[in-house]
């Protein structure tokens, strides 16, 4: 075969017929790519979403500390590219954990200004990561829209009392007290005493 005789269009034919099926499979591992990242974000938010009412959960947690590594971009030549959008995640998140871990944030005579305004950084978060991902909630929903059981508080708070009552009690900080229980009230048989 004689390359001389080809024109440039006969070119552009062999070209996109070696090269078409690379540049499909590597149009196909960046769409995977894309949805992904996208769903790492999702499971994020969808998390907080579903724990905003239980910050303490295991999931809220570890929904939280894994927005550093989700919203930070993809990293090319050395460097993070990352939407404006989840920088101003990454930002958010920044002014909360701030909050949420520097103890000169917590004021022993004011309880209530502290949960305030460490609510309003929290829905600054959750309003801020939904906009990145393409939700529209306003921040009141945000704030009032979970709901949790009165139940579940109460049991987290006893729990919390046992776990603190059976530390000081190990520590030896606290005595272990023992009562003597009447059997009849207890036994629930119905029997009673005579008179």
């Amino acid at each position: 075969m004689d390359f001389s005789k080809l024109t440039v269009t006969d070119w552009v034919i062999a070209s996109a017929t070696l090269l078409g099926p690379i540049l499909a499979v590597q149009a196909q591992k960046w769409v995977e790519r894309a949805r992904e990242t996208r769903a790492r974000k999702l499971w994020v938010f969808h998390s907080l979403m579903a724990t905003r009412g239980a910050r303490l959960h295991a999931d809220h947690v570890r929904a939280l500390n894994m927005i550093d590594l989700t919203f930070y971009g993809p990293v090319r030549l050395g460097r993070a590219w990352r939407s404006k959008r989840d920088q101003a995640v990454l930002d958010s998140w920044k002014e909360y954990l701030d909050h949420l871990a520097d103890p000169a944030h917590i004021d022993p005579n004011n309880p209530e200004a502290v949960f305030a305004q460490r609510d309003e950084l929290f829905v600054n978060l959750l309003f801020t990561m939904g906009k990145s991902l393409g939700y529209e909630f306003d921040r009141v929903q945000l704030k009032k829209g979970g709901y949790s059981p009165m139940a579940h508080g109460q049991y987290e708070e006893r729990v919390q009392n046992l776990v603190v009552a059976a530390t000081d009690i190990f520590q030896g900080n606290r005595a272990l007290k023992f009562a003597p229980a009447d059997h009849a009230a207890n036994s629930g048989s119905g029997a009673h005493a005579a008179p």
